[in-house]
Formats: C-alpha cells, structure tokens, sequence
C-alpha cells in the first residue's frame, strides 16, 4: 500500500459496548497492525441529546481491558485532533457552507411541527413513512423554494434552521466494499439528510467525511447497518474533496442471536452477556453484566470474536492476537451475518483458560476469589492450586468451586453419599490408611496412591470403592481434580485433619 494505512473506531459515548462494536474494533485494529499503520479512535458525540456520562472512559476501559489500545486517541494524543467531535464543531461549518455555495446543500427552516405535517399529509399506503427529499423538498420551507431576499432575513434573524444535502435525482452511484465487491445505489431512493443541526453540531453524514479527511483515514470499516447512508457519504466526499481522497470502504456482517439481529438488549432475553464489560446505565440503574465479569479471559474475548464473521480458511480456532493479526485479510471477512453462539464462546474461554500459565490467570483467579470473601496469601499455593484445577474450569468464576476446598474446609459434607455404600471394613480401612499416612514422610500424591493401593490389597478392598468415600472426606462431595494431589497439595497436617473429622461425621450418622 502506498499510503501509511490509518483505521479508526468512531464509537458514540452513549452506553455500553456491544460485541459487535468491540469485533469493529479488532478487525480495525487486526488490519492496521497487519500492515503497519495506526489504529485511531475518535469520540462521535455530536448528538448531544444522547451523550451518557461515563460512557466515554467506559469504551476506553473496555478496549484497555481487551488489549486492543488506540495509537491515537483523546487518552493517548496524536497529531490531528481533536479526537472528540463535540471539540471540532467550528472545522464542520465551513464544509457545509461550501456545499451551499456549490449547490449541492441548502438552508432548510421547517418547524418540527411542519414536518410532521409533511409527513402526515403525504403519507399513503405504498410509502406510510414520507421523507424529505426530492419529490418533497418543493413543498417545504427552504432556500430552494424560498426567494434569496427571504433566506437572507431569515439567517439574519437567526431563524433555526438545519443545513440539508441536496440528492440528485436518478443518479447511480457506485463503490467497491473490501467485503462485498461493488455496490451500487440509485440517488432517487435516498432522501435529503441533514448535514448540520440547528445548534450547529454536524450530524454523522457530514462528520464522518471531514474527520476522515483531515484524519488522514486510508480504510473505513464499519457495521453494514451503514451502508444505506453510503451513498450520502459517496457525494459529500466527491463535493468536497473529490473521490480520489475517499478512504477504501468496507462494510461489516451483522451479529446474530438466535432470532436476529444481535442487540444491546438481548442480553436479559438470552441469558448471556453482550457487552464487553458490565454497564451501568446512570439515568436507570439498570446493570447489564459484561464477559469480564462473567468470567472471560480477554484473550477469549478477542478470539471468539475474530471467528464470528472470518476464518483463516483453515480448521484452526485458537489464535493469539499476534496469530490473528497475521492471519487476517479483509478479503476473508464474511459478508453475510454470524450467528453468536455462547456454548462456543464458552468452548474458547475453557481452551484459553486451559492454555494459559497459572502466573498469567494468578490475577484473575484472586480477582474471583475477592469476590467470594477468600483471601489467599501464598502465591505459590495458589499458582499449583490453579494448575491442577484449571482444565475443570470455563469460566474464571468456575476457580472458586473448583478450589475453594483447598483454602477451607468444606462447611458440609457429603455424609450420605459415603454411608449408602459404608462397611465395617471400609471403617478399619480409613483407621488404618490414617495411620500409615501420619507416619509417612514422603507426601506426595504418587506415595499417597501406594499407601492406599497396597493397604486395600492387603484389607482385599477394591480401590475404586475407596476413591469417592476419600474425595469426599477431603473436600466435601463429588467434585475436583485428582484427589492424591488434592492431598499432596492441602498438606500432611490438614489432609489428616480432614480424615479424622469426616470419618466422625461417618460414625455419627450410622
């Protein structure tokens, strides 16, 4: 590529991030890293009707939390900023009083009074939702329809007006998407979107170009929800800055759940997170739980969205980010939608949780147990602990289940379980297996095994018998990993204290 690539994420600070909006983001972030370039983001808050406090720092914890951290942005500085819109609002004036003087925008005064009636009176069977565009744009109160000496008193009163682009009529327009090769929209179908509010913010349709010029942005990648407005975008990049400069398009699949669209609401409906990250909605209180705190690894999080929409073409799941950012081509991006399916999004936690050291999953596995009220010193416990348990686990949450037993003792016991099976001779057994295991001094889950192995040889028990009556007694019921080196690890002293308090319980309940 001849030009530096430059991508850039333009997320609106107006609640929490969808999946979908963090998968723009990877692939933005996958591509630039790929080929050299920058990664910017910049804050689209023109419409400062929705803006949400909170919801800026908010995305930027998000894209923190998932390691996918901007070149450039209002945290990190850079040469073209601002990179919040609501800080640029006097470079968009001009840009549209350059397409008034060129004739391809207009003042538009109407009242919103007056289009409700616009659309109330054209409103029919065959078009039950009229818009303001060519075939209705003579009707209304404009500097197309109004005379110059009437615009100029109206501006001059500072009537409220917006600044509208004036689509041509029967012109076929044409782009070709990375994605989904050439598209093309006739002229005649789109109606004359606002350019420039009353208050005097740009809307989407004129910001995004200018910010994308002056940014410098090379490829433009984004939902295809935008591709309707494509053509809007098409004439004001070829008004103002000719065609030429216009970034490569490429339109993104849409998410799907299991009836549709994917949306920022489904997550109660579903019963699964589609945020990156807890969000609480200020005005409402209302919480929606986030893959972090549902007990996602990031690297999870990045993996399984890379798949929801590309594939390398291979049979390959499991990638880091250095993989995928290898990996990925544009061209390998679906262009139709990818169904999310959380029993898979579980699968990739579960093999990145079995993948990763105990070091690099130690700060998450404390962040768990803070949250259950266990508060475990010793690290190095800790990282063993974690080593053995964690091919049991898919969530990170799953550790406190998992592992809890090593840290305290279990508040029941499962009695019932071991008595329906009890026998005289399994109680000489466990007295004596008590002993043998006071007076050995090589603890370790391999001497463990023979002390029980050959004592049951001896007693002629059957060791498969013995196993569960021995995992319960350590750690409560049915549950963990292999129980020699759950013994190994809780230590001589505690493993004996937890024989000889169970088999009590035992007696007791006989």
């Amino acid at each position: 590529m001849s030009k530096k690539v430059r991508v850039r994420f333009a997320p609106s600070p107006t609640g929490g991030l969808h999946l979908g909006g963090v998968r723009t983001v990877l692939y933005n972030y996958l591509f630039a890293k790929k080929h050299g370039g920058d990664f910017i983001v910049r804050i689209e808050d023109t419409d400062q009707s929705r803006y949400v406090p909170g919801a800026e720092e908010y995305i930027f914890d998000c894209l923190r939390w998932c390691g996918l951290e901007p070149d450039e942005s209002v945290q990190h500085g850079g040469n073209v900023g601002p990179y919040r819109q609501s800080e640029r609002k006097a470079l968009y004036k001009k840009y549209a009083q350059q397409l008034i003087d060129q004739g391809h925008a207009y003042y538009a005064f109407d009242t919103p009074e007056e289009l409700e009636q616009m659309r109330e009176k054209n409103k029919t069977a065959e078009n039950p939702s009229p818009q303001y565009d060519q075939h209705l744009r003579h009707k209304m109160r404009n500097s197309l329809t109004l005379t110059e000496a009437e615009v100029k008193n109206l501006l001059d009163q500072n009537t409220p007006h917006v600044i509208r682009i004036k689509m041509p009529e029967g012109k076929t327009l044409s782009f070709t998407d990375l994605i989904r090769g050439e598209v093309s929209f006739d002229t005649s179908t789109v109606d004359d979107k606002v350019l420039l509010k009353a208050d005097g913010m740009p809307t989407y349709h004129l910001a995004v170009v200018v910010d994308d010029y002056l940014m410098k942005i090379t490829h433009a990648f984004r939902g295809e929800e935008w591709l309707p407005s494509a053509p809007v975008h098409l004439l004001v990049w070829q008004y103002l800055f000719g065609w030429e400069h216009m970034p490569q398009w490429a339109h993104f699949p849409l998410i799907l759940g299991p009836t549709g669209k994917l949306s920022k609401r489904d997550g109660a409906k579903y019963g699964f997170p589609v945020f990156a990250m807890n969000w609480k909605d200020p005005k409402s209180g209302e919480l929606t739980e986030g893959f972090k705190e549902k007990g996602f690894l990031p690297e999870a999080f990045v993996n399984l969205l890379a798949l929801l929409g590309w594939n390398e073409g291979t049979e390959k799941e499991v990638y880091a980010i250095d993989e995928l950012i290898n990996a990925f081509s544009m061209e390998r991006v679906h262009s139709s939608g990818a169904k999310f399916d959380y029993e898979k999004a579980k699968w990739f936690n579960h093999e990145w949780i079995k993948k990763s050291s105990a070091s690099r999953l130690l700060p998450f596995v404390r962040n768990q147990f803070e949250k259950a009220n266990l508060i475990v010193a010793d690290t190095d416990q800790l990282e063993k602990v974690i080593d053995l348990v964690k091919e049991r686990c898919t969530l990170l949450s799953d550790f406190v289940e998992q592992s809890r037993f090593f840290f305290e003792r279990p508040s029941q016991i499962d009695t019932a379980s071991i008595l329906s099976k009890w026998s005289p001779e399994k109680e000489a057994f466990f007295s004596s297996l008590i002993h043998y295991y006071e007076q050995t001094h090589q603890w370790t889950a391999q001497e463990l095994e023979k002390i029980l192995k050959d004592l049951a040889l001896s007693q002629s028990l059957k060791v498969g018998e013995l196993m569960l009556p021995l995992r319960i007694m350590l750690v409560g019921g049915k549950f963990g990993p292999g129980v020699f080196d759950i013994a190994a690890l809780l230590g001589q002293q505690e493993t004996l204290q937890r024989l000889v308090q169970a088999k009590q319980l035992i007696l007791k309940g006989i």
